[in-house]
C-alpha cells in the first residue's frame, strides 16, 4: 500500500488512511529503499486519479479508497459510470478486500523491507537518486506556446476540409466544469496548427450542458459555467484557425427513477449497466424535441462552435436500437434500426442548425449494422450531414499464418477496407460530404507512448485516403491526441493530394531531423514500419501492451479474467486469440526486433540533427527507446507464463529442469527490460500515459517489476 503510492498520495492523506502518523509512513517507506523528500504531483488527484483507482482496486476497501481519493461516494460512482467505461475497465467488479491500517513491521517484515532496499540499490544505483522528470510535466510544457513556432500559411477554405483531433490531455468525463483542467490551452493549440490539425473535439453530455427545461427540470446543473468555459474554448482555438466539436452520444440512459412519472419515454434497458438504467427512448417526439432544442440553446449560447459527430449505435445506451434491443421497446419493436437511427442524427442536425446553418454534423457510422454493411442507413440521411467511417474497418489480413479481419483501430493496417469505401460511396452518390476516421498517433495496439513512428504506414494510409476524394479526417479517438509528426503527413496530403509515399517521408524527414540525418531518419522509420505491420491483431483490450514491462508475473496461475485495458494478468488465452501463443509471441518478437534495428538508425541520425532539432530528435528517441520495450516484453511474459505452466504439468525431471531453465532466463530478461526502461520513463513524463486510462505505470513500478521477478527466480530456484 506505501510502495503502491509513494509519490503519488501526500504522506499526509496516506496516514490518515492508514490510522499512522506521517513518520511512522515516511519511516516505512525509507525502509524499503523509497527516497524521501518526493513531491506528489498536484494533478495527480485530478488528471490521474484512474492511475491511483487502479493500482488500489486489489488493496483498499470501497470506504479507504473514497478516502485515498478525497472524493465521496456519489461522485465515485459518476465517474464509474460516465468516464469512458472505468468501471468496466476495472472488470465491473470490487474485490472484496479487508481493512488495511497501520502496524509496527514484525521482524519479519522488517527484514524482507531490507531486502528489498538492498535489492533496489544494487539494481537501480545511482539512478534513484537523480530527480525524474515530474509525472504531468510535459502538460506545462505543451500548454506554453513555443516562441520559435511561426504560424502556417492559411490554406483557402481549409475549414471545408476538418481534420480534427482529441486533447493530449483532456479530463474525458466532464472538461467544461473546472478551467483550471483547459483541455487546449494556447500551447497545445499552437502546436497542433502547426502539425495541420484545424479541428478539436471534446466529449460532452447534453443534459448537463443544456438549462433546466419545463420536461426536465432535473438536467441542466452547472450548464452556464460550463457553457462559459465553452465559448472561452472556441474563442482561443479561432485564434489558431481550429473550430471546436462536440461529441454526441445522446440521449444518454437515466436510472429507473427518471421514469417514474414519464413512462411514456422509458425505452429498453441498459444490457452493460450493473445498476438499472433505461433509454430515454427517441421514438417519443417529446425526447427527439429536447435533443433538438438542447443543441440549438447551445449552439446559440456559444457562437462559433465547428459542429458536432456522433455516434448512435455503440458506446452508452442512448436510443433503443443502440445497443440492438429495440425490439424489447413498444414503441421501437416494429421499426426498423436503420430508421431509430437516421431520425435521431437528424433531429441533432435539426437542432444545431436551426442555431448555426453553417455548422457540421457529423454522422459517424460506428456500430451500424452491428459494425456490418449499413448502406441502407447511409442512404437514408438527410443532404444537411456529412457521413464518416472508420478507415481501416473490415480489411482482411494475414499474419503469423493466421487470418483476421480488422474490427477495432488499427495503424499496422493500412487502410481503407470495403466498409469505409462502400459507405463513402453510397453518400457521395447523395452528395454528402464524407470523412475517414483514423488514427495517426497510437491505437490500442499500443497506447502507452504518444505516438508510434511508423512513419511509412502513415504515409501509405493517406495516400490511399487521397485517392478515395474525401472532405476530412478526424485524426483520433480520446487516444492519440499529441501533437506529433505523424500528423504532419496528413497535412501533406491535404495540401498536395498527388504527393507519393517517399515524397511525403522526404519532405517530414527533412522538417524534423535536417538534411544531415533525414537518410537515417527515414531507415528507422522503414525498420519500425515493417515490423509493425507483423502486428498479431488480437488482444487490443486484454494484453499487457499497454502496461508493458511493469505488468507483474505469477508463480501460480490467477485465474483472473483481464478487465479492458488496465489488468492484464496472466490470461494469455485471452491476449492472444485467435492467434496461438507461440504465434501471438513471435509476431510481436518480430515488432521488437524491428524497432531495435530501427533504433540502431535513429540513433545515429539523432548525433547528426542541427541544434534546433536537437530536443525533438532526444524526445523523439525517447518514444521510440519505450516502444521497443513495451514490445520486447510482451513475447518475455509469453514464454514465462508457457514455461510455468510446463513445469506445473511436467512429470519427469528433465522435463522439469528444462521449464525451470527457461523459467530462469525469462525472468532475467524481463528484469533487464524493466530496469532498460525505468531511465526512459524517469526523464519523459509522456511515457506510460494516455488521457483517458491516465499513466498505466510510474516510474517506481518498474521497480516493483524487478523485485517481482527477483522473487520469482528465488521461488523457482527451490
Amino acid at each position: 500500500m506505501v510502495w503502491r503510492n509513494w509519490g503519488l498520495v501526500p504522506v499526509e492523506i496516506l496516514s490518515d488512511v492508514l490510522e499512522a502518523t506521517p513518520e511512522q509512513i515516511t519511516a516505512l517507506a525509507a525502509s524499503m529503499g523509497l527516497p524521501d523528500n518526493v513531491d506528489v504531483p498536484r494533478q495527480m488527484a485530478t488528471r490521474g486519479y484512474i492511475t491511483l483507482v487502479r493500482r488500489n482496486w486489489h488493496l483498499l476497501p470501497y470506504e479507504q479508497l473514497l478516502k485515498l481519493l478525497q472524493i465521496d461516494e456519489k461522485e465515485f460512482a459518476h465517474r464509474l459510470r460516465e468516464d469512458d467505461f472505468l468501471l468496466i475497465k476495472l472488470g465491473n467488479l470490487k474485490p472484496n478486500c479487508p481493512k488495511v491500517v497501520y502496524h509496527s513491521p514484525a521482524p519479519a517484515a522488517q527484514a524482507r523491507a531490507a531486502e528489498i532496499k538492498s535489492l533496489v540499490e544494487t539494481k537501480f544505483g545511482k539512478q534513484l537518486s537523480l530527480p525524474p522528470e515530474p509525472r504531468f510535466a510535459f502538460i506545462q510544457e505543451l500548454s506554453q506556446v513555443d516562441p520559435t513556432l511561426t504560424a502556417p500559411a492559411i490554406v483557402q477554405n481549409d475549414d471545408e476540409h476538418p481534420r480534427f483531433i482529441y486533447s493530449y490531455f483532456a479530463m474525458f468525463g466532464d472538461p467544461l466544469s473546472d478551467p483550471s483542467l483547459d483541455p487546449f490551452p494556447a500551447g497545445l493549440l499552437a502546436r497542433l496548427q502547426q502539425r495541420g490539425v484545424n479541428g478539436v473535439w471534446l466529449h460532452v453530455v447534453l443534459r448537463d450542458l443544456s438549462p433546466p427545461s419545463k420536461q426536465f427540470p432535473e438536467f441542466g446543473e452547472g450548464h452556464q459555467e460550463r457553457l462559459k468555459n465553452l465559448a472561452q474554448l472556441v474563442q482561443r482555438a479561432k485564434k489558431y484557425n481550429i473550430d471546436v466539436y462536440l461529441y454526441m452520444n445522446e440521449p444518454r440512459a437515466m436510472p429507473e427513477s427518471f421514469f417514474e412519472h414519464r413512462p411514456n419515454l422509458k425505452g429498453v434497458p441498459d444490457p452493460s449497466s450493473p445498476v438499472p438504467y433505461f433509454a430515454m427512448c427517441t421514438s417519443s417526439p417529446e425526447v427527439r424535441a429536447w435533443v433538438s432544442d438542447s443543441l440549438a440553446y447551445v449552439f446559440d449560447r456559444v457562437p462559433g462552435l465547428g459542429g458536432v459527430f456522433t455516434i448512435t449505435a455503440s458506446e452508452n445506451l442512448t436510443n433503443c436500437s443502440s445497443k440492438f434491443t429495440h425490439d424489447k421497446c413498444p414503441r421501437c419493436q416494429n421499426r426498423d434500426a436503420s430508421d431509430i437511427l437516421v431520425e435521431i442524427n437528424t433531429a441533432i442536425a435539426q437542432g444545431v442548425h436551426r442555431s448555426a446553418p453553417e455548422a457540421k454534423v457529423i454522422a459517424w457510422d460506428w456500430g451500424w449494422a452491428r459494425h456490418g454493411d449499413a448502406s441502407d442507413t447511409v442512404a437514408k440521411l438527410p443532404e444537411d450531414i456529412w457521413l464518416m467511417s472508420v478507415s481501416e474497418w473490415k480489411l482482411p489480413i494475414e499474419r503469423g499464418g493466421v487470418k483476421a479481419t480488422i474490427g477495432e483501430y488499427s495503424i499496422s493496417a493500412v487502410g481503407p477496407g470495403p466498409r469505409a469505401l462502400k459507405h463513402w460511396q453510397v453518400a457521395q452518390s447523395k452528395g454528402l460530404p464524407t470523412l475517414a476516421k483514423v488514427q495517426f498517433n497510437v491505437t490500442w495496439e499500443m497506447a502507452a507512448v504518444p505516438y508510434v513512428p511508423v512513419m511509412n504506414l502513415i504515409a501509405q494510409h493517406n495516400a490511399n485516403l487521397a485517392s478515395a476524394k474525401l472532405d476530412g479526417q478526424m485524426l483520433s479517438w480520446s487516444l492519440g491526441g499529441y501533437p506529433s509528426p505523424n500528423l504532419e503527413l496528413a497535412k501533406y496530403f491535404a495540401e498536395d493530394s498527388e504527393l507519393t509515399v517517399d515524397q511525403a517521408l522526404d519532405k517530414l524527414a527533412q522538417s524534423t531531423y535536417g538534411e544531415a540525418s533525414a537518410a537515417n531518419a527515414k531507415a528507422a522509420w522503414k525498420h519500425f514500419s515493417e515490423g509493425y505491420a507483423e502486428y498479431p491483431y488480437a488482444g487490443m483490450y486484454t494484453g499487457p501492451q499497454h502496461i508493458g514491462p511493469a505488468n507483474l508475473l505469477y508463480a501460480e496461475p490467477t485465474g483472473y479474467s483481464p478487465g479492458m485495458v488496465c489488468f492484464p494478468y496472466d490470461n494469455l488465452k485471452r491476449w492472444s486469440a485467435p492467434f496461438p501463443p507461440e504465434v501471438y509471441a513471435s509476431q510481436f518478437q518480430k515488432i521488437a526486433d524491428g524497432f531495435a534495428e530501427g533504433l540502431t538508425y535513429l540513433e545515429a541520425a539523432a548525433k547528426s540533427v542541427p541544434a534546433d532539432k536537437k530536443q525533438f530528435a532526444e524526445d523523439d528517441l525517447s518514444v521510440a527507446k519505450a516502444s521497443h520495450l513495451h514490445f520486447q516484453t510482451v513475447p518475455q511474459q509469453v514464454r514465462f507464463i508457457l514455461a510455468r505452466d510446463r513445469l506445473a504439468a511436467a512429470q519427469g525431471l528433465e522435463e522439469k529442469a528444462a521449464a525451470r531453465q527457461e523459467i530462469q532466463e525469462t525472468l532475467a530478461q524481463e528484469m533487464k527490460t524493466a530496469m532498460g526502461l525505468y531511465p526512459v520513463v524517469a526523464n519523459d513524463s509522456r511515457i506510460g500515459y494516455e488521457a483517458s486510462n491516465h499513466y498505466f505505470y510510474v516510474p517506481h513500478d518498474l521497480i516493483e517489476k524487478v523485485i517481482n521477478c527477483d522473487y520469482l527466480q528465488r521461488h523457482f530456484a527451490k
